[in-house]
């Protein structure tokens, strides 16, 4: 008699799970869920249960427990913004950036579509020099010359934005320059309009009265690890922009008042340590003009579609790595507080404080540097309000990588309050509900959160649906049928 032949000790553990889940009773539900969450990487595991009831008759229309799923939980999409951690999410991230930008360039989503005949600029403000740097230079036509070390270097050179010598580089003022860049944005942009009042030979107060400025802007990290800022700058009517600006703000106007306010824009730190610093920008900026049309060399769409690009990178670019590396038992002090009341040494970190050792760590010897001098700066006394050991990882940058003044455009909450509608609108369609029927339906939920991540079988199934999208993404891009 041949006996049934058990290979589960010769499987992966990924598929030993998805070979007992595809012998639950119903593995349909399951792979639906994960094809719900369209790739997402790191799915957040909710219990919980939610009820909607007719407030007319008090009759449950639908109701759901995350007890009656095959794996007695409810997966959710993690919405992480960064392409390094889930580009699924990232990507619905950089869409709605997308939209946002756009609207307050061509008009749309509750903004006038005449913006786009307002005076607007690209404005790009960077970080001013802590030590030469290993690049790739060009002649006024445009022809390659030799960095200072003598070499051509290619576009993908890991040595592109190191330093020409380590030992001299100002690693304490870069990481400085970067927990303070968001700071300096704001001095920027109230400088910006005391310079433009000035050049136009009026009181702030006049120019507050007659014009009102928009922004939004977006971070970008070079690789010698600092952050510089792209932004779209539109003047508007006192209005907003339902209302015409007035004829004296012009784009030229702008383009003085950004030059005025980037050489003002300054920030003093002081520390006994290292005595005073002063931030200010860059000697390097460009403010180019915005075209609603495609007769110029930035275009509506183009600028959208390159802030959008922007807001879900990191500081990966600049060969550092894209998690925190605060221990989470002690957060980064190194002990923890023992049943006796004493401090102990933490034992997962041996005292460190450091999820991962900075010395381990696989990057080049410049973003390490970087990362240990803002870990270092961080416990200095006169800097722990700026947390520099939590976000050592981005090299002492904290700010947002996206924001934008409130009168610009829509708002990623508006859009993602429209998604919500249609998803409303879609399940009164399955209960039966026409739209224009008088119903008003009432939802009552409690979620606790378990974990995140996918079972090793799930993890499987999340694969085989990146690879069938990233495919159809591609057989698109190439206008091919997919197979």
């Amino acid at each position: 008699m041949r006996r049934h032949l058990d290979l589960h000790h010769v499987l992966s553990p990924g598929l030993r799970d998805l070979i007992d889940l595809a012998n639950t009773d119903d593995f349909g539900r399951v792979t639906e869920q994960v094809r719900d969450l369209r790739g997402c990487t790191n799915p957040v595991n909710l219990h919980g249960w939610t009820v909607t009831t007719d407030q007319t008759t008090n009759e449950v229309v639908r109701s759901y427990r995350s007890e009656d799923e095959p794996t007695g939980r409810l997966l959710t999409t993690c919405g992480n913004r960064r392409s390094s951690r889930c580009p699924t999410c990232s990507r619905v991230y950089a869409a709605d950036t997308y939209h946002l930008i756009k609207a307050g360039l061509s008009g749309g989503k509750n903004v006038a579509e005449t913006v786009r005949d307002h005076p607007r600029a690209f404005v790009t403000l960077t970080a001013p020099s802590f030590g030469p740097v290993h690049n790739r230079k060009t002649d006024p036509a445009g022809k390659p010359r030799p960095c200072a070390c003598g070499s051509h270097h290619a576009e993908d050179d890991p040595v592109l934005g190191t330093p020409l010598n380590p030992a001299t580089y100002d690693y304490t003022g870069a990481v400085l320059w970067n927990a303070h860049a968001g700071q300096l944005w704001a001095r920027f942009t109230i400088y910006l309009r005391r310079a433009l009042a000035a050049h136009l030979g009026m009181t702030q107060e006049a120019l507050r009265t007659g014009l009102r400025i928009s922004f939004a802007k977006v971070a970008e990290y070079q690789k010698r690890g600092l952050v510089h800022f792209h932004a779209v700058i539109r003047f508007d009517g006192p209005s907003g922009h339902t209302s015409a600006p007035p004829p004296w703000a012009t784009f030229d106007a702008l383009d003085v008042a950004v030059g005025l306010a980037v050489r003002r824009a300054r920030l003093i730190v002081e520390s006994d340590a290292i005595g005073e610093r002063v931030m200010t920008w860059g000697e390097r900026f460009k403010v180019d003009p915005i075209t609603a049309l495609g007769d110029g060399e930035l275009t509506d769409a183009k600028v959208a579609g390159y802030v959008a690009k922007y807001a879900t990178k990191n500081a990966e670019g600049a060969g550092t790595v894209d998690r925190t590396l605060v221990c989470r038992p002690c957060k980064g002090r190194g002990y923890v507080r023992g049943p006796d009341g004493f401090l102990d040494l933490c034992a997962d970190c041996d005292g460190t404080g450091q999820a991962e050792l900075i010395k381990a760590l696989p990057i080049q010897h410049h973003a390490r540097q970087m990362i240990r001098t803002a870990w270092d700066l961080g416990h200095l006394p006169e800097f722990a309000h700026l947390k520099l050991w939590k976000w050592a990882h981005m090299l002492g940058f904290r700010g947002h990588f996206s924001s934008k003044s409130r009168a610009y455009s829509t708002t990623l909450g508006a859009l993602r309050g429209v998604r919500r509608a249609w998803r409303v609108a879609k399940a009164r369609i399955g209960l039966g509900l026409t739209e224009n029927e008088n119903t008003t339906l009432v939802t009552a939920s409690s979620w606790t959160y378990l974990s995140s991540g996918y079972r090793p079988g799930e993890q499987l199934l999340a694969a085989q649906v990146r690879h069938d999208m990233d495919h159809a993404r591609r057989c698109k891009h190439e206008g091919l049928v997919p197979a």
